[in-house]
């Protein structure tokens, strides 16, 4: 899943200019929308819930009983546009950062006969997956969490065939925190704010294991340092490399569709997503076991910014309050996206491949015992897709190997990505 997030798409767009939106992501390799279906109106959208040329989601506004056919002709309008370009849809019916109020207002009965409305509606459209939550702060109340899943109940008992999957709270979460969604979702979400390498793995660990999405971390152009094109690079590399099948970028422009998004699609941001892309999606990156245990790379990993890292998390999901949490984290940089540098790898299992990522210049040690045969040793540059040739390479698959970037990279940071494979006519 390589995947953007313009939640605000069916309320602020026009079909016209969603379809330029489209065009515009496809060619970066994108095949996953993020899209609301009920405007978020509480950050981004009109206040009355209306699309930008006035129609109404409920002909009765609040009372959840009374859906506009208009309003949702046009949202399957541009799930059908998204399919045209070979896109999937994350759908969230009633995204809990604005619609929970109206939720509780209308009730259980009214949530599931709702759900049912949309599983009718939409049953039939191939390219959608339920995405519940966004921002669920209030999941672990009980009262809270049986409305969203009476929506997501009566979604399923009119429509069996699509996946579910469900966003919990910041600032870490995964799907499955909430064992009473387990049932329910066959996607597992990780959202996080801190270095995504922790809550990826805690999910790809879980007994009850599901496949893994990074739903949401930080956006370009937010959170500052955070959200530098550096950052987003680590939290891209950190997830693919930790056990997951994909994940959702976003931008501070693009996720509202506030007047101008049209000018901020082309970013440093999405170039680097497609990026990631093109390095993966040539390789069997499904096949990718996260080196957990450093059997691969046995040294130079930094396993005290990882120890940090996973502690974060922890400590992140653990319903400390938040203020002691935020004292926590000031302790040490290494507790944020900015200044965390562990350095994760992972190998298939056949050992024709090992794939490590270095946030910043160091020396790595691998045991190339672990390769298959005959191994070329190349770096991947994630600022422009340039590889080179480490010196000396192909190397023996036998003894302990140390590696070192050959620089900056293009942009003049230190990150690379080190790929070992046994095969090496693979194309660049």
């Amino acid at each position: 899943m390589v995947g953007d997030a313009p939640q605000t798409l069916i309320a602020n767009l026009s079909p016209a200019d969603a379809e330029k939106y489209m065009a515009n992501r496809q060619r970066y390799g994108i095949n996953t929308l993020w899209i609301n279906l009920l405007c978020n109106f509480s950050d981004a959208c009109n206040k009355d819930a209306t699309t930008f040329d006035g129609i109404e989601p409920f002909t009765t506004i609040g009372d959840l009983s009374t859906p506009n056919p208009t309003y949702f002709q046009r949202a399957e309008e541009m799930i059908g546009l998204a399919a045209s370009h070979g896109m999937v849809v994350l759908l969230d019916p009633i995204e809990t950062s604005s619609w929970l109020p109206l939720l509780r207002a209308n009730g259980i009965e009214k949530a599931f006969a709702y759900g049912q409305y949309l599983g009718d509606r939409y049953k039939r459209l191939p390219n959608i997956i339920w995405l519940h939550g966004n921002d669920f702060q209030s999941w672990h109340n009980a009262a809270d969490d049986v409305l969203v899943q009476a929506v997501a109940r009566g979604i399923r008992s009119r429509d069996p065939n699509h996946i579910h999957s469900v966003e919990l709270d910041y600032p870490t979460s995964g799907s499955l925190d909430d064992p009473t969604w387990t049932p329910l979702v066959e996607l597992n979400a990780a959202y996080t704010y801190l270095p995504t390498y922790a809550q990826v793995l805690t999910e790809y660990n879980r007994p009850k294991f599901r496949p893994i999405i990074m739903i949401e971390a930080n956006y370009e152009f937010e959170r500052a340092e955070e959200g530098s094109t550096q950052s987003l690079r680590r939290q891209e590399y950190w997830t693919m490399l930790s056990g997951a099948t994909g994940q959702v970028y976003g931008s501070a422009y693009t996720w509202r569709l506030d007047r101008g998004w049209d000018t901020k699609l082309d970013t440093p941001g999405v170039v680097q997503l497609s990026n990631m892309k093109d390095l993966f999606i040539r390789r069997r990156w499904y096949d990718l076991i996260p080196d957990q245990n450093h059997t691969v790379v046995t040294a130079g990993y930094e396993g005290f910014a990882g120890c940090v890292g996973r502690l974060t998390a922890y400590l992140g999901g653990s319903r400390l309050p938040p203020r002691l949490f935020a004292y926590l984290r000031r302790l040490t940089q290494l507790s944020t996206v900015a200044f965390n540098s562990y350095a994760p790898a992972a190998r298939t299992s056949d050992g024709s491949l090992v794939m490590a990522y270095l946030p910043s210049i160091r020396t790595i040690t691998v045991d190339m015992s672990k390769l298959a045969g005959p191994t070329v040793a190349r770096w991947y540059d994630p600022t422009n897709s340039d590889y080179i040739t480490a010196n000396s390479s192909p190397y023996a698959n036998a003894g302990s190997r140390q590696f070192t970037p050959p620089g900056n990279n293009g942009s003049g940071d230190g990150d690379w990505v080190l790929i070992l494979e046994t095969d090496a006519r693979l194309e660049q």
